[in-house]
């Protein structure tokens, strides 16, 4: 019986987490540029002192979804959708380099080049993008970026910088606390994009497929009362048990 019920708390606790995951898709499923979360259980056979009698059901991260995201118009000269395979990379809060897909670019008063949520964009160079005032800005499809300093004529428009993308495989790249996505130990470093990389004016939105998303929260949301329902059968069970021994 303990077995059953060992099997029950394990399951109910991997089901626990992959709410969690599931729920932090479903947030994201208006992020531009966000990447799904996948998980999965597993049956993993419990090691230590004693029997290797015992199984504990656990929840394991199997990694990013690489599916694309839908692409919408919006004419936004700083609206930016990456190819597929292909990943900003910007400087995260210590100062160290991360990976987005999210091209919601803005430029704050400081002239710096930045995602939205404002993190900074680096130039090829791994420097943060910055660009000067200017009468008209444009992202070519390489990354390289342009504008007409202000108050010249449109004939002089100039490059100023060319922005850092990289391309990698979602396999060789793991999703941090704060969502940004990095190197996974051990595997390849990611390698500059070359030619055609971006498309301007258009965004990627998030991949995540809400209604899947809600269709897995009811799923496991009644797998988790299933397996409570196991370990108050099983603990009812212990109880007549233990009643019937003692009274002979």
């Amino acid at each position: 019986m303990d077995r059953a019920l060992y099997i029950a708390m394990t399951g109910a606790s991997a089901t626990l987490k992959a709410q969690a995951t599931n729920s932090h898709n479903l947030a994201n499923a208006n992020t531009v540029g966000f990447q799904a979360t996948l998980s999965a259980t597993q049956a993993m056979p419990v090691t230590g002192n004693g029997l290797a009698s015992r199984v504990a059901t656990a929840e394991r991260m199997v990694g990013v979804s690489d599916a694309s995201g839908s692409l919408s118009t919006t004419g936004n000269p700083l609206d930016v959708a990456l190819n597929p395979g292909n990943w900003f990379a910007v400087q995260d809060k210590n100062g160290g380099t991360a990976y987005t897909r999210a091209g919601d670019l803005k430029i704050t008063q400081n002239g710096l080049l930045t995602t939205s949520s404002g993190l900074q964009l680096l130039d090829a160079g791994g420097a943060p993008m910055v660009i000067p005032p200017n009468d008209g800005m444009d992202i070519g499809a390489d990354g390289t970026i342009s504008v007409i300093p202000q108050g010249s004529p449109a004939s002089s428009m100039t490059q100023i910088g060319r922005l850092q993308v990289v391309q990698t495989s979602t396999a060789n790249l793991v999703r941090g606390e704060d969502s940004l996505m990095r190197q996974a130990p051990g595997a390849p470093a990611p390698t500059p994009a070359t030619g055609a990389a971006l498309s301007t004016g258009v965004l990627e939105s998030s991949n995540v497929d809400a209604t899947g998303a809600l269709v897995s929260m009811i799923e496991l949301a009644r797998q988790f009362e299933m397996q409570v329902r196991v370990l108050h059968s099983g603990d009812e069970t212990a109880q007549s048990s233990n009643s019937l021994l003692s009274s002979r």
